[in-house]
């Protein structure tokens, strides 16, 4: 399993305070893709860019498409951009790809509902370990989680802010990345607000009309 898989399943396993918007969830599983490709040396940062390395071993197909896509001309990309590029729709093809492997499902819902029912995780192994890793406040998957708007305490008392540190190695990689989703996901915030106050203006303008 992977980073990316282990916020998908706490994203669906853990009740949110507010609902958790797909936009910032898809940015924060970009983040996750580039965090697992960093701790295992398929990508450095080098300032705000990310390097291509060596090649990792076949994982799973998300991951593996990831790295198929990563700018390898330089100078290469920024962080932010590949969030952006990298996330369009990331969300949705986390969850197919879950309830492909079966690790997902959908519970019955009304007939001609107007929309499907929410997936659920399925008692798995890999169910276990993202709750596992949420339990405990494991600093990476808590600070993309944050990002993301899952801030609901655990069971087992995950703190709100990410307890410990990342991973030894490539730690200032891995805050550089943290840090680019959590801009990411504010600008993406303050867009959408501007466009509700844009159509609300609009809208307040065709009604005096």
């Amino acid at each position: 399993m992977t980073t990316a898989q282990d916020l998908l399943i706490v994203s669906l396993d853990v009740p949110p305070v507010r609902p958790v918007e797909q936009g910032e969830l898809s940015l924060a599983l970009a983040g996750a893709e580039a965090v697992d490709l960093v701790v295992a040396e398929a990508l450095a940062v080098d300032g705000d860019r990310l390097v291509p390395g060596l090649p990792p071993a076949p994982r799973e197909g998300l991951l593996d498409q990831a790295v198929s896509l990563l700018v390898r001309v330089e100078p290469y990309e920024s962080v932010e951009d590949w969030l952006w590029r990298r996330g369009r729709g990331l969300a949705a093809a986390y969850i197919a790809r879950l309830e492909a492997d079966g690790l997902l499902t959908r519970p019955r819902g009304r007939p001609f509902a107007a929309r499907p029912a929410r997936p659920e995780p399925v008692d798995s192994p890999a169910r276990r370990r993202a709750a596992e890793r949420w339990a405990r406040g494991e600093p990476v998957l808590a600070a993309l989680a944050a990002a993301a708007g899952i801030r609901d305490e655990p069971a087992g008392g995950a703190p709100d802010e990410p307890a410990g540190g990342v991973p030894d190695e490539p730690a200032d990689a891995v805050v550089t990345v943290l840090a680019a989703v959590g801009d990411a996901v504010t600008e993406l915030v303050a867009v959408r607000q501007r466009r509700s106050v844009e159509d609300a203006a609009f809208d307040n303008v065709w009604r005096g009309l």
